[in-house]
């Protein structure tokens, strides 16, 4: 019996016990603006070897296991939770920040480490590559718990980024610890034409299966969930009915997500492609079933936070604590910044939107499962990498993580709430004008100069045009310009559609002061 309880009862006790206090400390720390992941992650070190706790852990394996499926979890229930509408303004900038951003952040933080750390250029590069994406677990669940409104285009962007990026992270680290093995043995990890015509084939691979499973696997739960949800939503059903369809789709994820990756592609960009596929096509029948999958979310989170925590020997970390934490800054406020102003550039994003967006980068658990790699792989200095990437994390959820909700206000991005009624005139104005009044007319009545443009080719131009030929992009609601010191403020939509204009006229208009972004 005492076996029995060695094997069984006493794990199961310290997890749940673990779990529990974990919980409570961060519903007391989320006052205070920190991160519940950060919360998690804590109680996973101090639960550990070097803390109170004690408990030795170092199941690498066990780990890389749980991270895996935990993130398929968390993605699947992002998915599900994005609105397919969004794609109309967040996909491209988006696609472009989980591509040529995450190998643009890669190389720069690489380039930091080379210099900071004094790596080899391999390693260096491996462990760019590690930290070079965003973590869907960390974007996800703080932006909710933050409560911030952030407009259409931003929150979008970076959803989607998060939610796409991890293919592009994943070749990334597994290339650099080839080339970094083939540099430990002494032998050529591939050279010439052929060796870039295989990195792009695996590359494809991942992006097309992963995208193909997602749609495939996407239709399929649709399709489920539709003959599922009317037989449980009618009188006599089964009453935990949002239950049994989180279980549904929980487990068909699971399902897409394995076999998507032993096929060769890649598995998290499957569960979220088919989660957004889903949403789309069975949007009444996946709304019961996100309750209860926002709590496989949560327990997912908890478990591998706590379990990564465990994974970490912090008296290992003092030696390069300092330069580290060079790398975490240097990823923050150099690579990560610069990355995201190239990559948005083409999209007309406002300076503020960009700035936004580029401190937003968080680091989660995504680095830390992928640092798990080169400890698999045997790479020669993969526990450095380990401790740095678990510094880069810790960095991230602390100081990023923290000042989500401030950052958004501090920027004037965070939109009022819809009965926040002086909120909404202090950004909108005391007047509501139809989007799709003349811009003539509206110039004529208040008193405003008509733009040069719309005598000639946009005579019978309306607010909803002129405004989106104004922004250069598809407006949201929140985007504004000034017209002759006027200012114009997208207040509602429906779709693509601008419904309703803000006005707020200046107290000494000017003019000549031409139209322009806010």
């Amino acid at each position: 019996m005492s076996s029995a309880v060695d094997m069984l009862i006493l794990p199961l006790l310290a997890a749940s016990l673990m779990v529990f206090f974990s919980v409570l400390a961060g519903l007391l720390s989320a006052r205070a603006g920190f991160s519940f992941l950060l919360v998690f992650l804590l109680a996973g070190i101090l639960a550990g070897e070097d803390g109170p706790g004690g408990i030795v852990f170092d199941d690498i394996n066990l780990s890389f296991w749980v991270g895996n499926v935990a993130l398929a979890v968390i993605l699947l229930d992002g998915g599900l939770r994005t609105d397919f509408a969004t794609f109309r303004t967040g996909l491209r900038p988006a696609l472009l920040l989980a591509t040529v951003g995450v190998v643009m952040s890669a190389g720069l933080t690489g380039l930091g480490a080379w210099w900071l750390l004094d790596l080899d250029w391999r390693l260096a590069m491996l462990l760019g590559s590690i930290v070079g994406s965003t973590d869907a677990a960390a974007v996800f669940a703080l932006l909710r718990s933050s409560r911030v409104r952030l407009n259409e285009r931003v929150a979008a962007t970076l959803e989607i980024e998060s939610g796409m990026n991890d293919p592009m992270a994943v070749y990334l680290t597994i290339a650099f610890i080839g080339i970094a093995l083939a540099h430990a043995s002494g032998t050529q990890a591939g050279s010439g034409a052929d060796a870039w015509l295989a990195a792009l084939r695996t590359l494809a691979q991942q992006f097309g299966i992963g995208g193909a499973a997602g749609l495939a696997g996407g239709f399929a739960m649709a399709a489920l969930l539709g003959r599922t949800y009317p037989r449980l939503a009618q009188p006599g059903g089964s009453p935990g009915g949002g239950g049994i369809l989180a279980l549904l789709c929980v487990s068909l994820g699971l399902a897409v997500f394995a076999a998507t990756t032993w096929v060769g592609g890649s598995g998290f960009l499957a569960v979220y492609v088919m989660g957004v596929t889903a949403r789309a096509r069975a949007r009444g029948a996946v709304a019961p079933a996100l309750s209860a999958l926002d709590g496989y979310a949560w327990l997912s989170q908890a478990s591998m936070f706590l379990l990564l925590g465990l994974l970490l020997t912090p008296r290992e970390m003092l030696p390069s604590l300092g330069p580290a934490l060079g790398v975490a800054a240097f990823l923050m406020l150099v690579a990560r910044p610069l990355t995201v102003w190239l990559c948005l550039k083409p999209f007309h994003f406002e300076p503020r939107e960009v700035l936004y967006i580029a401190w937003v980068g968080l680091r989660g658990a995504v680095p830390i499962v992928l640092a798990v790699f080169p400890l698999m792989a045997g790479v020669p200095g993969a526990r450095t990498l380990f401790n740095v990437a678990f510094v880069v994390v810790l960095a991230s959820l602390l100081l990023q993580g923290s000042t989500i909700a401030l950052g958004a206000r501090l920027l004037g991005l965070n939109l009022p709430d819809e009965t926040d009624d002086a909120g909404r005139r202090a950004l909108y104005g005391d007047f509501a004008l139809d989007g799709s009044a003349p811009l003539a007319d509206i110039c004529a009545f208040y008193g405003l100069p008509e733009p040069a443009a719309s005598s000639s080719a946009h005579a019978d131009e309306t607010l909803e045009h002129w405004i989106a030929r104004a922004l250069s992009r598809p407006p949201v609601v929140g985007d504004r310009v000034t017209l002759g010191g006027a200012q114009l403020s997208v207040r509602a939509m429906d779709g693509a559609r601008v419904l309703i204009v803000g006005l707020r006229l200046p107290e000494t208009a000017d003019p000549t002061a031409p139209a322009t972004l806010y």
